[in-house]
């Protein structure tokens, strides 16, 4: 199984960026996904999730209004949009699948998900 997430850099303060995960191995269908974000020196922080089928939303508190998690099965990839990137933003952007048909999205919890990505490091510089 692997995710590989893509499409963090250098960005600045106010940008917009989407960030990609592509998902293989598993059938992606069955499966809700999620995006966590890292800091150095501290544990991995939950930002978004969606379920399998894309009807199902949920965002952290300090994300909701500016992040956007969408997904397309048929390309087994999910997506995270960043409106108004603020340096805060500035962290490595796990994302991770978790083995669920139901109608809401996955939780935020870690140990809901079976599978996880490497990353991508996302800079935002003010």
């Amino acid at each position: 199984v692997q995710l590989q997430a893509s499409g963090g850099g250098l960005v600045q303060a106010g940008d917009s960026l989407k960030l990609s995960c592509v998902v293989s191995g598993i059938s992606f269908s069955n499966y809700g996904l999620g995006w966590f974000r890292q800091t150095p020196g501290k544990g991995r922080v939950f930002v978004a999730s969606i379920n399998w089928s894309g009807s199902g939303t949920s965002y952290a508190d300090p994300v909701k209004g500016r992040f956007t998690i969408s997904r397309i099965n048929a390309k087994s990839a999910v997506y995270l949009l960043i409106r108004n990137l603020k340096p805060e933003d500035t962290a490595v952007y796990h994302c991770a699948a978790a083995y669920s048909r139901s109608s809401y999205a996955p939780p935020e919890t870690e140990a809901s998900y079976n599978y996880w990505g490497q990353g991508t490091k996302l800079t935002v510089s003010s």
